[in-house]
């Protein structure tokens, strides 16, 4: 299983293409050219021919496509389109919009040979792939239940009052703790003086008890 074919082109033209095996695919994939060139809205499309799969990404007139098994899935070979493109667009530029017919091929098919051998064989292009894939759902969940929230704004004015409430609840708490901690200072002031007061006049009667009265002053000097 892996990825077989890669293409990047504008509209009809082919800018840059690697083959990794003896196969008709280049010519397929000019055909797709045509036929997405019908269209030119951005879109990832999948077409399958015998026991392969033509992958499709069109982003702004640019169209990056991969050949790969059926069997290959289309989470790696449209993370390796996303990559191609990102590539290509970060390399060319401006350039890409007059370039003729395979103007990058001699430098760029050494990065589609590169990447093609990646995503095909290392497994952690795999593993990445898979986290950037949760990543996007979840994300994609998140949007999605932002939307169901805004579509209901009974709902939202609701979520808003819940929210002020709670934090007109901490703002009481808060007042509520620091009078709470300022009342036990206090007692502990009034408790320590207290004990101090009456340790005085227990000192004060013993004194007293062992001089026997009169002699306290006598003691005292």
């Amino acid at each position: 299983m892996r990825i077989l074919y890669g293409m990047v082109g504008r509209e009809q033209v082919v800018l840059a293409e690697f083959n990794a095996t003896q196969s008709n695919a280049s010519g397929i994939a000019k055909q797709i050219l045509e036929k997405i060139n019908e269209g030119s809205n951005d879109s990832n499309v999948s077409y399958s021919h015998d026991r392969y799969v033509f992958h499709v990404k069109t982003t702004d007139g640019l169209i990056v496509l991969c050949m790969a098994d059926d069997a290959f899935g289309r989470t790696i070979p449209f993370a390796f389109l996303e990559d191609i493109h990102q590539k290509f667009v970060k390399t060319y530029g401006r350039a890409i919009i007059s370039a003729p017919a395979y103007a990058m091929n001699e430098e760029f098919s050494r990065v589609l040979s590169q990447q093609i051998d990646y995503y095909s064989n290392n497994p952690n292009a795999d593993r990445l792939n898979r986290l950037k894939g949760e990543m996007t759902q979840v994300r994609t969940v998140m949007i999605d239940n932002i939307e169901k929230v805004l579509e209901r704004g009974g709902r939202l004015e609701m979520l808003v009052e819940k929210t002020s409430a709670m934090n007109t609840n901490s703002i009481r708490f808060k007042r509520q703790s620091r009078r709470y901690r300022n009342n036990m200072w206090w007692n502990n002031v009034r408790l320590t003086v207290t004990l101090i007061i009456i340790f005085i006049i227990t000192i004060y009667i013993l004194l007293a008890f062992i001089c026997h009265g009169p002699l306290l002053t006598k003691c005292l000097r």
